[in-house]
């Protein structure tokens, strides 16, 4: 007993030294260089206007190289992040496998993450992220399409695990236009970049690095938590359980317009941690079109996203009838084979004054097969608003609210009706309904680099079920920037 509690008290500490090490690297950082982290974005961000002065100029080439001795060729950022949530007891007809919890239940996740970049020649970035959990999920993340914590992993442990989070180069092509020099960020230098350029990224990361990047709703650790909310909840986008994946990317910015294509891989098994590297036989595909436009004075930005999404899924419809044939129940996992699942998207954000900007996302899937590897979500639409704190004092405060609105396909309805089970849901029989979310959250700066959020979200017919729920969601965030 004496030895198992040293080795938690161990492994325990790793997020701690994580954290020590990020403020050791964020302190050399700042002696090196003025350029400032990244926080969460205010709603006068959107626009992504230049800094009136280049933060980090580029450093002296030697020929066409630069010094790797040159601390602006290096960065260094860290951020550790903690959710915590609890939800109550709930009315629920019925309780299967795969349900939410119909009673008081609490838990939370711990992430840190360290962000470590180099630039080893003109035009050229490389970004090594190590990253450590600790969660206790929800009703072990069932229950629900859009679950509550977006930083909840498929693959948590109550004790801390350390894993590669990213590591990939990015490489810049520069091919005129208007100049301008945004900021430092996590993964990002600061440097001169022009309206017209050619973007490569090839590397382990996360196919919503580069895709579906809102302003208002795209990161859990500074905004929504929701799945739903964050992103597309219909992409079913490639990634193993941590969220991460290997691939490439190609960007095309000219101008107003921005052209993405990616090829990225999916897990061997549906939800699974390790990848396939297969990529002409399995993959998820990813393309998005984006315009950036003024409306009143104010900018905004349309994105249109598609997925195409290759791997071995098993069909409901197949599943349903393997069962009629055989006996049993229906599932999944007995009638699997390489098929394709296509999904599209469209996200809106505007900027409607300087303090409230309003974002809204459709996305649809086929609703043919299973979930691979994201959300248990097929349709949705999600529309929010975000204010930050200038009208009260408080420019680094934000306040959020949100709905989402959920469903799944009929064929799906039918395979959970007949007790088929997904990843995340299966409640043993169905009375369909579509999932609602509302979520609001208060996003407060105690001082520079540390936030602390309170967090509400309000769930009707949690995995579409009406025979189950409403479900409340009460929890609160720390979020640490170094």
């Amino acid at each position: 007993m004496r030895s198992a509690i040293s080795l938690f008290m161990k492994r325990s500490l790793l997020p701690v030294a994580l954290m020590v090490a990020g403020f050791l690297a964020g302190a050399a950082r700042a002696e090196t260089s003025a350029v400032p982290v990244s926080a969460p974005a205010s709603c006068a961000q959107l626009g992504d206007k230049p800094s009136a002065e280049e933060s980090s100029p580029e450093p002296k080439k030697l020929g066409p190289f630069y010094s790797p001795f040159d601390a602006r060729n290096w960065l260094a950022n860290f951020q550790a992040t903690y959710i915590w949530q609890r939800h109550p007891g709930f009315e629920a007809a019925y309780t299967g496998p795969h349900s939410l919890l119909p009673v008081n239940e609490s838990g939370y996740t711990l992430t840190s993450t360290l962000f470590v970049g180099f630039r080893p020649w003109s035009g050229a970035e490389l970004f090594f992220n190590p990253e450590t959990i600790q969660s206790v999920e929800l009703s072990n993340l069932t229950g629900l399409g859009g679950e509550s914590n977006g930083e909840n992993q498929k693959s948590g442990s109550q004790l801390p695990i350390v894993y590669l989070a990213r590591l990939f180069l990015r490489q810049t092509f520069d091919l005129g236009g208007a100049e301008s020099r945004p900021e430092a960020e996590q993964n990002r230098f600061a440097s001169k970049l022009t309206s017209r350029h050619l973007v490569l990224t090839l590397g382990y990361l996360a196919v919503t690095d580069i895709f579906d990047d809102s302003a208002y709703s795209h990161d859990p650790r500074a905004s929504f938590i929701n799945w739903a909310l964050w992103t597309y909840g219909s992409s079913d986008f490639a990634a193993d359980s941590r969220g991460y994946t290997l691939g490439a990317a190609l960007e095309l910015y000219w101008d107003n317009w921005a052209f993405r294509l990616g090829r990225f891989a999916q897990p061997l098994e549906p939800n699974g941690l390790a990848l396939d590297f297969n990529l002409i036989a399995h993959f998820g595909d990813a393309l998005e079109v984006e315009h950036r436009h003024t409306l009143l004075g104010r900018p905004g930005k349309v994105r249109i996203d598609g997925f195409h999404n290759r791997a071995n899924m098993g069909a409901f419809q197949d599943a349903l009838d393997f069962a009629q044939q055989n006996g049993g129940t229906p599932d999944v996992a007995n009638v699997r084979k390489t098929q394709s699942k296509f999904a599209l998207g469209l996200n809106v954000e505007q900027a409607i004054t300087n303090d409230v900007g309003l974002f809204a996302r459709l996305s649809w899937n086929d609703g043919r097969t299973e979930t691979y590897a994201y959300a248990e979500i097929e349709r949705s639409f999600t529309l929010g608003a975000v204010v930050s704190g200038g009208p009260w004092h408080r420019p680094d405060d934000l306040v959020g609210i949100a709905l989402a609105i959920d469903g799944i396909s009929p064929v799906h309805r039918t395979y959970l009706g007949a007790g088929g089970l997904g990843f995340f849901i299966g409640d043993g029989q169905l009375t369909y309904g579509v999932e609602q979310i509302a979520e609001a959250f208060y996003s407060a700066r105690l001082f520079p680099g540390m936030w602390f959020s309170l967090d509400g979200q309000f769930i009707v017919d949690p995995a579409y079920n009406r025979d189950r729920g409403p479900v409340k969601f009460l929890g609160c965030r720390f979020h640490f920037e170094g």
